[in-house]
């Protein structure tokens, strides 16, 4: 296993009382990050659903923001801009963009898990403009075309 990222986390006033981001399990790639605020999801809706905490994270990392399989599952539950990516110099407020794909209405409650971080190394690229790109088997096929 690979050493631990540093991240440094602040609670915010209406995070109070809340556990911070944790790993569920020894095996658990992501840290479950919960609600600090009441709310309900129309079918069909979106919001960007209040966690009461920022954080720093290093230089050459970012962190993920990726869905709860039960939550999607049982609910229709799920991130949008998934994995939505949280930058090295973002300071403020972790917001999860929640929508409900489900049939009825989701009340997200205080305190329930809403999502989970995973930290990620980042490499930077140097783009080289060219005329033209190598060939490949598959070319410029896209949208499903390497499937029936």
């Amino acid at each position: 296993m690979s050493p631990a990222v540093p991240i440094r986390l602040r609670r915010l006033p209406h995070g109070e009382g809340l556990p911070v981001p944790a790993y569920a399990t020894a095996g658990a790639a992501g840290l479950d990050i919960v609600s600090a605020e009441d709310l309900t999801l129309a079918p069909g809706a979106r919001a960007a659903v209040a966690t009461g905490f920022a954080i720093a994270i290093p230089d050459g990392y970012e962190v993920q923001v990726r869905p709860r399989s039960g939550l999607a599952l049982k609910h229709g539950i799920t991130c949008l801009n998934t994995p939505g990516t949280i930058d090295s110099d973002y300071r403020g407020e972790i917001r999860v963009i929640l929508v409900n794909l489900g049939n009825t209405p989701f009340a997200v409650v205080r305190g329930e898990r809403i999502a989970q971080l995973v930290p990620a190394s980042v490499r930077r690229a140097t783009l080289e403009i060219v005329d033209t790109l190598d060939d490949t088997a598959r070319g410029s096929g896209g949208f499903g075309s390497t499937g029936r």
